[in-house]
């Protein structure tokens, strides 16, 4: 389905992008997907040589769910010398938080579809354990402990 987005951020980028086919929630709740994207990631940057890869020349991307993997094993990965590092992380409209659906970009942003913030909620949650019940807790910003809400504020918020 992102064949041709997937040549495109190539060309533009003078990239390489290796499309990671992945294992879908609510089947495969976290951190299926995790795994299955860091682990081809992993393969591959060990295997440049066969597949004839400029190691500086690796990109990951993703979006939506998948922006929100790009960036997990971007930051796996940051840290490891026994492989080539990732020349860039491109995230269009990730899944980066879950603390509070309520901040600004959710509030104006909130009908615009094809994401509505419900569905945001929703697909969240469906990541996470397969498990919708609590999405208007979610919505609230119930979910999260006030003291956990106060340690991440500083990253969280809407100032």
């Amino acid at each position: 389905t992102h064949e041709k987005l997937c040549r495109f951020i190539a060309r533009e980028s003078e990239s390489v992008v290796v499309s990671v086919g992945y294992r879908l929630a609510p089947e495969h709740k976290y951190p299926a997907a995790y795994e299955d994207c860091l682990n081809a990631t992993q393969h591959f940057l060990q295997h440049l040589e066969h597949y004839g890869v400029d190691p500086a020349r690796v990109t990951v991307c993703g979006d939506s769910a998948g922006g929100n993997l790009a960036a997990a094993v971007s930051q796996t990965l940051a840290g490891r010398s026994d492989l080539p590092r990732l020349r860039a992380q491109i995230l269009i409209y990730p899944g980066l938080q879950a603390l509070d659906f309520n901040l600004p970009s959710y509030q104006q942003n909130r009908g615009v579809p094809l994401l509505f913030r419900e569905r945001a909620a929703f697909y969240m949650l469906q990541y996470l354990n397969g498990n919708a019940t609590k999405l208007e807790e979610v919505l609230e910003g119930s979910h999260i402990p006030v003291d956990i809400k106060l340690k991440y504020r500083k990253w969280v918020s809407p100032d």
